[in-house]
């Protein structure tokens, strides 16, 4: 289950939910936030384990925001984010797309390529 917390943003997920708000992420875009989103779907594996190491970056990196969406059930989103796989990592930057990462990443990477902004 996913809860976010009013004015705070903060999302706290599962590997069975979706945190991606539209809204959510057009007010951090316009106030110039990194926004981490992730694709998966509900029977990857490699999904699953990138769930466990994004929610822990959310944690480590508590001045970004980590969104969501289940790649299946929310084909909208994945159409508005031009993400065409499961395990899609994007990072946004002054409303701009500034990394992607297609497949499977380890703890190291991802946190490298949140660091270098």
């Amino acid at each position: 289950i996913a809860s976010c917390l009013v004015g705070s943003e903060m999302c706290i997920r599962d590997s069975n939910s979706t945190t991606f708000n539209n809204d959510i992420f057009q007010k951090a875009q316009l106030e110039g936030k990194i926004v981490v989103v992730n694709s998966w779907n509900e029977t990857c594996t490699t999904c699953k384990a990138q769930i466990k190491i994004l929610n822990q970056a959310e944690k480590d990196f508590e001045d970004i925001l980590f969104l969501s969406f289940e790649q299946e059930k929310h084909k909208t989103i994945a159409k508005q984010l031009g993400i065409d796989y499961w395990t899609t990592i994007v990072i946004y930057q002054n409303n701009k797309e500034v990394y992607r990462s297609i497949g499977q990443m380890n703890k190291d990477k991802i946190y490298s390529a949140i660091k270098s902004l």
